[in-house]
């Protein structure tokens, strides 16, 4: 979490290497991202982002099971999971899964994006800001449904938000970010009750900090 411009989106995009870093290594499961194939590594990553990144020409089906299907996973298993994804986001696989992106309404195109992106069992979840766009009651039903799919999956889910009330719901441990540098990380309780300067204060605000 941090404010517009202060390096979120880079750092998760070195993650997958879509920005390769300057300086520094990323690891994961104690292996350097740099070292490995790039196409291997993104496809076991999944990531969503704000705009949902559907592709407009595919179904809903074409585009939550397009890297399995690249990745040659058996035709009956991917069908398998499709259904069991939909009915995981609260959407009804008969209805919905020979529209198209325009058919359908920015949170159920964010629903599809999360979707495609827990389809081939990735180790990873990059999300970008994926429902700052979405009004009120659709961000708060996606936040909850995340929190629910995260209990089941038990995935690790990098989640970049400048929303401070989303972060808290959300998170197990909060990175604050400003100017490409983390000002401080922790338990979402260590950034209410321990704010390590004016910058994290303000960011967490006062009436978060009075409640806590």
């Amino acid at each position: 979490i941090g404010p517009s411009g202060c390096g979120k989106t880079t750092t998760l995009k070195m993650i997958n290497r879509l920005i390769r870093p300057t300086s520094g290594h990323i690891f994961i499961n104690g292996e350097d991202v740099e070292k490995k194939d790039i196409i291997k590594l993104r496809r076991k990553i999944g990531y969503v982002i704000q705009q949902t990144g559907l592709f407009p020409h595919m179904t809903v089906k074409e585009n939550i099971e397009l890297i399995p299907r690249l990745e040659k996973v058996n035709k009956q298993k991917i069908i398998e999971k499709t259904y069991e994804l939909m009915h995981m986001i609260d959407l009804n696989p008969e209805e919905f899964l020979y529209r198209f992106p325009t058919q359908l309404s920015g949170g159920q195109m964010q629903r599809i994006g999360v979707a495609r992106a827990f389809a081939y069992d990735p180790d990873i979840i990059l999300m970008d800001e994926p429902f700052s766009a979405l009004d009120p009651v659709s961000r708060n039903q996606l936040q909850q449904e995340l929190v629910e799919l995260q209990d089941k999956m038990k995935k690790t889910i990098v989640f970049v938000t400048h929303d401070m009330d989303e972060a808290l719901a959300l998170s197990d441990k909060i990175v604050v970010m400003d100017h490409g540098k983390v000002v401080q990380q922790g338990s979402p309780k260590d950034i209410l009750t321990s704010p390590a300067n004016d910058f994290v204060r303000n960011l967490v605000g006062e009436d978060r900090l009075h409640q806590a």
